[in-house]
C-alpha cells in the first residue's frame, strides 16, 4: 500500500508525516514521534493506557487509524508539562500517592484533564466516570480519586 501524507498539531508542534492507511495513532505516537509516554497495552480499545485526547475528547489511540487525527490536535501525557514545570495534575498524583506501576498513570491523566477542561470542579461521582475507561491493577481508584479531586480544588482557573 502506498503511504498517505497527514500533518497535525501534537502537544502544540505542528507535524508531518506519511504513514501506512492501516497505520494506528498509537504506534505513530510512539514509533514515528518517540512519544512513548502513551502506552500500548490492551491493543483493544479496553484498558484505556493508550489514551490520548483528540480534538478535546479523550480516545483510546490503539483503535485510532492515524490517518483519523489529520488535521487533528492531540495531546499526550508529555505535551502536560510546561517549560519543565509539572501540570497542576502531575503534581497533584505525585504528592497524593496516586502512583504506584505507572502504567495507567498517563491514561489517568489525560482522562482527568480532559475532565477537569471541561468541569473544573467536579463531583467525586463525575471523576470516577471520567476514569473509567482506564484499568489500574495496583491503587484501587481511592489514591487517584483523591489527587484528582485535590487538583480540582487546587486549581481555580481552566489551566487543570
Amino acid at each position: 500500500m502506498a503511504k498517505e501524507k497527514i500533518q497535525f498539531e501534537v502537544n502544540g508542534k505542528h507535524v508531518r508525516l506519511e504513514v501506512e492507511p492501516d497505520e494506528l495513532l498509537i504506534d505513530v505516537l510512539r514509533d514515528h514521534l518517540g512519544l512513548k509516554g502513551t502506552k500500548a497495552g490492551c491493543r483493544a480499545g479496553e484498558c484505556g493506557a493508550c489514551s490520548v485526547i483528540l480534538n478535546d475528547k479523550v480516545v483510546t489511540s490503539c483503535l485510532i487509524p492515524a490517518m483519523k487525527a489529520d488535521g487533528g490536535k492531540i495531546k499526550t501525557v508529555e505535551g502536560l508539562e510546561t517549560d519543565g514545570e509539572l501540570h497542576p495534575l502531575q503534581k497533584a498524583f505525585v504528592e497524593k500517592g496516586a502512583i504506584q506501576c505507572g502504567f495507567c498513570t498517563p491514561g489517568m491523566l489525560l482522562s482527568a484533564k480532559s475532565l477537569l477542561d471541561q468541569n473544573p470542579h467536579p463531583t467525586i461521582e463525575e471523576i470516577k466516570v471520567a476514569i473509567s475507561g482506564v484499568l489500574c491493577r495496583c491503587t484501587g481508584y481511592q489514591k487517584i480519586i483523591h489527587a484528582i479531586d485535590y487538583a480540582s480544588k487546587a486549581t481555580p482557573s481552566k489551566e487543570a
